[in-house]
């Protein structure tokens, strides 16, 4: 459903190119649940927008559903639904009011958009507080009708971005919930996070990105055999630990940058 071949991304910096993403390849099938995982700054956002189609690989390729980024990226979008902790609601609509609208966006026929609203009411419990307006919704309820409008348009793939950054235990578990049932749904879902707590309950396989690369890729036993460590925690004070590799140092000369 997804795949992500030798991907790179570099960028222009005081004179040098860095590297945020580096020949990154990897897959994940129909109700499987990924977890692209690393601490801040190891390209884990770079990579979504990359295959969202929002940024411009240096190369390499990424294919949803059969649709290549660079040459279908509308295609590619309408197959993706995503779940961003930086995304708000529009404060004086209704959560009925923005779903239909989000729908409308992607095309989604007015009498499919309305069976597709009853569906996600019943999905995520968002009927009691539907035609109220977002600015009265409490944090959970907002989180809810958030993770309805990545799927209004009922997308296979879904992408999630730090999906529970700045949420409480409650919103958490919220989030725990959907991606259960976004697996349940045959959806291929990618989660980016670097909280590792979560991800190893989460997630079928992960990757583990340092320094944009992809150090090491399976599941969570997997990686426990490939690491020798208990724990995602000290897999990456491992990975932290090493140096970084030469052909991952910011250079001075520009390869096809912004």
């Amino acid at each position: 459903m997804i795949s992500v071949t030798h991907l790179s991304r570099h960028f222009r910096s005081h004179g040098k190119t860095l590297v945020a993403v580096n020949d990154l390849s990897f897959e994940v099938r129909a109700g499987e649940v990924y977890g692209l995982l690393g601490p801040n700054g190891a390209g884990k956002t770079t990579t979504l927008r990359m295959v969202l189609g929002l940024l411009q690989p240096t190369s390499g390729d990424a294919v949803v559903d059969g649709f290549h980024v660079a040459r279908d990226p509308d295609e590619v979008k309408r197959r993706i639904g995503l779940v961003s902790a930086s995304a708000g609601l529009y404060q004086w609509l209704t959560p009925r009011e923005m779903l239909l609208f989000f729908a409308d966006l992607y095309g989604v026929e007015p009498d499919r958009a309305e069976r597709r609203l009853v569906e996600l009411c019943q999905i995520l419990d968002i009927k009691r507080f539907l035609d109220q307006r977002c600015a009265t919704l409490s944090t959970g309820q907002k989180q809810r009708v958030t993770l309805a409008r990545a799927l209004m348009h009922d997308p296979p793939v879904m992408l999630l971005d730090e999906p529970t950054r700045g949420l409480d235990v409650v919103g958490t578990h919220v989030v725990f919930e959907y991606i259960s049932q976004l697996r349940s749904l045959g959806k291929a879902v990618v989660v980016s996070t670097h909280r590792l707590d979560e991800a190893s309950h989460l997630c079928d396989r992960m990757g583990l990105l340092h320094h944009g690369h992809l150090q090491h890729e399976g599941t969570f036993a997997e990686l426990q055999q490939v690491t020798g460590k208990a724990t995602l925690f000290d897999m990456f004070l491992q990975l932290l630990g090493s140096p970084i590799p030469a052909d991952e140092i910011a250079r001075e000369e520009a390869v096809d940058v912004d």
